[in-house]
C-alpha cells in the first residue's frame, strides 16, 4: 500500500521508483528538482533511521536513482550492506547493485562485505552467486583479491557454466590487483578452453590474454594450448548459421576477435606456434564477408595478426592485400585504420605494400584531414630510388593545397627524401628550388642551409644552381621566403662568374642581367633589412667576380653608394667600408675570394650556441632575446664583427654566464664590482619599466653589450645586428679634441645627485659619448652602487665599468661611468634614456628610477 509503521510510531510515505523517476520528471526547472530531490532524501533518511527493513530495497533503489542524477547518496552506503547480508534474492540484487554504484575500491567500508561474497559465491542460487562474483569483478580491492582469490579458483571448475563464466570475470580483477598470483591460474585456464558454453570460452580467452600481458612468462607455457585455440577459431569460421550467436551473418565475432588476438601473443617469435595457425588465418581471411563492419573488425585484427606472428610471405601478401581493400572501402574510418596499420607494417614488407602505392596517393585527395596526414606518412617510407620522382611529383601536386600549419612539414619532409634518393644533384637541385619557390613563405633555416652547404660542396652544380635561382627570383620576387631570396642573392654574390659561360648546363645570365636583380631587390618593398645587408655583400663581390667589366663595376658602385646616408647603422657602415675597399686594390681580391664550402647546419644548432654564449635565444615570451658577452678584463670591448667573414680583431672576450639584452632597445649595467642587476637583462629591463621587484646580481659581471642574431646569417655571411664602434678608453673631452657643453643633471634626490658629461665621437656625429658622474651629498657613504639604463629602439648603447661601488659621503668623492650612445634617427629623433639606481645607504638598500629627456638639441 505505500505505507509502513516505523518503530517511533509514527506512519512514514514511501513512494515506489516509477512514481519518483515520474515526479522527477515533471519538474519545470532545476529548482523544482532539487526540491523534489530533497524531499525524498529527507522521507528515505526517516525510513533508514527507523530500520524497516521491508522497504530497504525499494529506498536503495531510489537512492541509486538519485546518485545517477548527480545528488550526494554516501550516506545510504551502509544499507547497502544490510541488503547484502539479507537472505532474499531481490535484495541482494539492490545491495549488490548499490556496492558497484555508490562505493568504489576506496570505500573502507568494503572490508565489512568480504565475508558476505565469501558465502555468495557458494550460493546454490547461480544469480546470487554471480551477483557476488560480479561485485567483486568490480570494486574489490587488492586484500580482497588476495584472500578470494583460492575461492575464485575453485569456482573455475564449477559444473555451472554461469559461475565459471563469471569466475573468469573475477580471476581478471585478482590478476590485475595481484599479478604475482598469475601462476596459480596457469594450470587452471586451460580447462575452459574445451567448453562449449561461448561464455565461459570468450572470458576464457580474456582471462588468457590478460595472463600473457601481465606476466610475459607465461606465454610460453600457454602456447600448448595453441591448437585448442585453432580448433575453437575453425569452428566458428566453418559452423552453419546458428542463431544464438550470430550477428550480421557472422558467428559470433567477439569471440572469433578474442581468439585472434591471444593467437598474436603466442605466435609472436614462435615459428612452430605459427605454423598451426597459417591455414585458419588464411581460411579467417578469404572466407570472412566484408561487406558488414563486423566482418571488417575481425579482419581487421587478422592482418594484425599475420603481421606479428612468423607467418609464410604469401600470408602477409594476403594480409597487406586486406589492407588495399580497406583503403577502396566509403567508410573513412576504415580507410584510416588501413592507412594506420600500413604505417606500421610498411618497414616489414615495402613491395606489398608498393603494390598499393596509387590508392594511398589518391588518399592525398580526400577531403578528410587525418586521411591526408596518414598517407603523407606512408608516402614518405615508400619513397626510395626507383620512385623517388614519381613521388615526389605527387607531393609537389599536393604542396599548394594542404593546410598552412601542415606546409612547413610537407615542404622540410619533400627535401629529405630528395636530399636522401635523388637519382642526381642536378635533379636534387632542380626539386628543392621548385619546393622552395612554391612553400612561399614556409622555408625555414635548416632547409635552406641545407641547400647552401650542398651547392659549395659542389663546384660542378654552382653555375647551375645560380643560374636557377636567378631565374626563379626574376619570376617572383614578393611571394618566395626571404630566406629563398638570401641564399639567391648569396649564390650570385659567390659564384656570378660560373653566370657568364654555358659550360655548367644551364642558362647563360650576362653581368648586367645578375646586377639587374640585385637591384630589383634592393628597390623590393618586401626586402627586409638582411636582405638588403646580403645585396650589399653580393654587390661587392660581384665587383671582383667581373672585375673585367668595367661597365659592371661602375654599376656596383652606383648600386652601393645611396646606402653610405641609409638609417640602418649596418648597411650605412657596409656601404662605406665596401666602398673604401674598392681603393685597396692589392688586398682586394683575396679578400672577395670566394667562401669554402660550409657544413648543413644541424637542427636547433642556435639554440646549442644559444646555450654557450654565441647564438639566439628565446626570452619566454616569443620576442628573440639575443645572447650578450662579458667585456675584455682591461676594461675595453670590439664589439665590431668582421664583416668579410668573423675575423677577431683582437683577443677574444671571455664568456660568462650573462644576463641577455632584449633584442627591442638597449639596457646595460656595469658597474665595476656589482654586474648587472638581474636575472636577465629583459628582467632588467621590466624593472626599468616599474614591472618588476630589482634582481639579484651575478658576481663579477663588468659589463653587457647587446649581441647580434647567429644562425643562417652567419653562416651565409649576413654579418651580425648593427653594433656601436669600440669603446675608448679616452675621457669625453679627449674624444672631442675641444670643450665640451656643461653637464647636465640626469638624477637628483636622497642628496645622490648624477651629471651627465655630454661629448660628440669625432668621426660619426651620430655618437654621444655620456660621462656620468655620481656624488653623495649625505654623510654616509653609498655602497654596492648599481647603475641601469636602458634606451629606445632606434639607439644602441655601450657602458664601461663604473670606476667604483662606493661612493663617498659629505661630496668628499665620485664615481664616474662612461656612456656610449648611437642614435639611428640622429636629427629626427632626441636621445632618451630610462634610468634605475640601487645603493646601500645605512644598512638600507634604496632602488630608485628616472627618465633623462633633457639632452640637448644638438644630441
Amino acid at each position: 500500500e505505500g505505507r509502513h509503521q516505523g518503530r517511533a510510531g509514527h506512519t512514514t510515505m514511501s513512494i515506489r521508483l516509477r512514481e519518483l523517476i515520474r515526479n522527477v520528471r515533471a519538474c519545470k526547472t532545476q529548482q523544482d528538482e532539487r526540491a523534489c530531490i530533497h524531499k525524498e532524501c529527507a522521507a528515505i533518511r526517516t525510513a533508514f533511521k527507523e530500520e524497516n527493513s521491508e522497504l530497504r530495497h525499494r529506498n536503495v533503489a531510489k537512492l541509486l536513482f538519485i546518485h545517477m542524477l548527480g545528488y550526494p547518496t554516501h550516506w545510504g552506503q551502509m544499507e547497502c550492506l544490510k541488503l547484502v547480508a539479507g537472505t532474499k534474492f531481490p535484495e541482494k540484487r539492490v545491495g549488490y547493485l548499490g556496492l558497484m554504484i555508490l562505493l568504489d575500491e576506496r570505500a573502507e567500508v568494503l572490508m565489512l562485505v568480504e565475508n558476505s561474497l565469501k558465502n555468495d559465491m557458494h550460493h546454490a542460487n547461480q544469480y546470487i552467486a554471480g551477483l557476488a562474483l560480479c561485485s567483486m569483478a568490480n570494486i574489490a580491492t587488492e586484500e580482497i583479491c588476495r584472500d578470494l582469490s583460492p575461492e575464485v579458483e575453485t569456482l573455475l571448475s564449477n559444473s555451472n557454466p554461469y559461475v565459471r563464466k563469471k569466475a573468469c570475470i573475477c580471476a581478471i580483477r585478482i590478476l590485475k590487483k595481484n599479478p604475482e598470483l598469475v601462476e596459480n591460474y596457469v594450470d587452471k585456464v586451460p580447462s575452459v578452453l574445451g567448453d562449449r558454453n561461448h561464455g565461459v570460452l570468450l572470458t576464457g580467452v580474456k582471462l588468457m590474454y590478460q595472463m600473457t600481458q601481465l606476466d610475459p612468462s607465461t606465454i610460453e607455457p600457454l602456447r600448448k594450448e595453441v591448437g585448442a585455440l585453432v580448433r575453437i577459431l575453425k569452428n566458428l569460421v566453418l559452423s552453419g548459421y546458428a542463431p544464438e550467436h550470430d550477428i550480421n551473418g557472422i558467428t559470433d565475432p567477439f569471440l572469433q576477435v578474442g581468439v585472434l588476438q591471444l593467437l598474436r601473443v603466442l605466435g609472436k617469435g614462435s615459428a612452430e606456434a605459427s605454423d598451426l595457425m597459417n591455414d585458419i588465418l588464411a581460411q579467417v581471411a578469404t572466407n570472412t564477408e566484408s561487406s558488414k563492419n563486423v566482418g571488417n573488425a575481425i579482419l581487421y585484427e587478422c592482418v594484425l595478426t599475420i603481421v606479428a606472428i612468423e607467418a609464410e610471405s604469401g600470408l602477409r601478401v594476403l594480409a597487406i592485400n586486406i589492407l588495399g581493400r580497406f583503403l577502396g572501402n566509403r567508410d573513412n574510418n576504415i580507410r584510416y585504420v588501413a592507412l594506420n596499420t600500413l604505417v606500421q607494417v610498411v618497414n616489414t614488407d615495402v613491395a606489398a605494400v608498393q603494390r598499393h602505392r596509387q590508392t594511398i596517393v589518391d588518399c592525398l585527395k580526400d577531403p578528410d584531414v587525418s586521411l591526408r596526414r596518414r598517407a603523407l606518412e606512408l608516402i614518405y617510407v615508400l619513397v626510395n630510388e626507383s620512385n623517388v620522382e614519381s613521388l615526389v611529383g605527387e607531393l609537389l601536386a599536393y604542396l599548394p593545397v594542404v593546410e598552412s600549419e601542415y606546409k612547413e612539414d610537407l615542404v622540410t619532409k619533400i627535401c629529405s627524401v630528395v636530399e636522401q634518393y635523388a637519382p642526381d644533384k642536378q635533379w636534387r637541385v632542380d626539386t628543392i628550388i621548385k619546393t622552395l619557390t612554391m612553400s612561399g613563405a614556409y622555408v625555414s633555416d635548416e632547409l635552406a642551409s641545407s641547400l647552401v652547404s650542398l651547392i659549395s660542396k659542389s663546384p660542378e652544380i654552382q653555375g647551375y644552381t645560380t643560374s636557377k635561382l636567378l631565374q626563379a627570383l626574376k619570376e617572383d620576387l614578393v611571394n618566395v621566403a626571404q630566406t629563398l631570396v638570401q641564399v639567391g642573392v648569396w649564390c650570385i654574390g659567390e659564384y656570378a662568374d660560373t653566370l657568364l659561360d654555358a659550360s655548367h648546363g644551364g642558362v647563360v645570365v650576362p653581368a648586367s642581367e645578375a646586377l639587374d636583380l640585385l637591384d630589383k631587390v634592393l628597390r623590393s618593398v618586401t626586402s627586409s633589412v638582411t636582405t638588403k645587408e646580403y645585396v650589399l655583400n653580393a654587390l661587392v663581390k660581384c665587383s671582383a667576380r667581373f672585375s673585367d667589366n668595367t661597365e659592371a663595376q661602375g654599376r656596383v658602385r652606383s648600386l652601393m653608394d645611396p646606402f653610405r646616408t641609409s638609417i640602418a647603422l649596418e648597411l650605412q657602415q657596409r656601404s662605406v667600408e665596401y666602398s673604401s675597399l674598392f681603393a685597396q686594390t692589392n688586398i682586394r681580391s683575396g679578400v672577395l675570394e670566394r667562401m669554402p664550402a660550409m657544413e648543413k647546419k644541424k637542427k636547433n644548432q642556435a639554440a646549442q650556441l644559444a646555450a654557450v654564449g654565441g647564438g639566439a635565444e628565446s626570452n619566454g615570451g616569443g620576442a628573440p632575446v639575443a645572447a650578450v658577452q662579458a667585456p675584455k678584463p682591461a676594461g675595453e670591448q670590439d664589439l665590431l664583427a668582421d664583416i668579410l667573414g668573423g675575423m677577431d680583431m683582437g683577443a677574444p672576450a671571455p664568456q660568462a654566464a650573462t644576463p641577455q639584452a632584449p633584442a627591442l632597445g638597449a639596457v646595460a649595467s656595469p658597474m665595476g664590482g656589482g654586474g648587472g642587476g638581474g636575472a636577465g637583462a629583459a628582467d632588467m629591463l621590466m624593472d626599468l619599466l616599474g614591472d618588476a621587484s630589482p634582481s639579484p646580481a651575478p658576481g663579477g659581471m663588468p659589463g653587457v653589450s647587446p649581441g647580434g642574431p647567429a644562425g643562417l646569417a652567419d653562416l651565409m655571411g649576413g654579418g651580425p645586428s648593427p653594433q656601436l664602434p669600440p669603446m675608448q678608453a679616452a675621457s669625453p673631452m679627449q674624444a672631442m679634441g675641444g670643450a665640451a657643453p656643461g653637464p647636465i643633471t640626469a638624477f637628483e634626490k636622497n642628496n645622490l645627485v648624477v651629471r651627465f658629461g655630454l661629448s660628440k665621437d669625432p668621426g660619426n656625429n651620430s655618437i654621444t659619448i655620456v660621462e656620468a658622474t655620481f656624488t653623495n651629498g649625505n654623510a654616509s657613504p653609498m655602497s654596492d652602487l648599481v647603475f641601469q639604463a636602458a634606451v629606445p629602439k632606434y639607439m644602441k648603447m655601450q657602458m664601461q665599468p663604473a670606476s667604483g661601488t662606493m661612493v663617498p659621503g659629505g661630496n668628499s668623492g665620485t664615481v664616474t661611468q662612461t656612456i656610449k650612445l648611437a642614435n639611428s634617427m640622429q636629427g629626427q629623433k632626441p636621445i632618451a634614456m630610462r634610468i634605475k639606481i640601487e645603493y646601500t645607504l645605512d644598512g638600507n638598500r634604496v632602488t630608485e628610477t628616472g627618465e633623462v629627456s633633457n639632452f640637448p638639441p644638438m644630441y
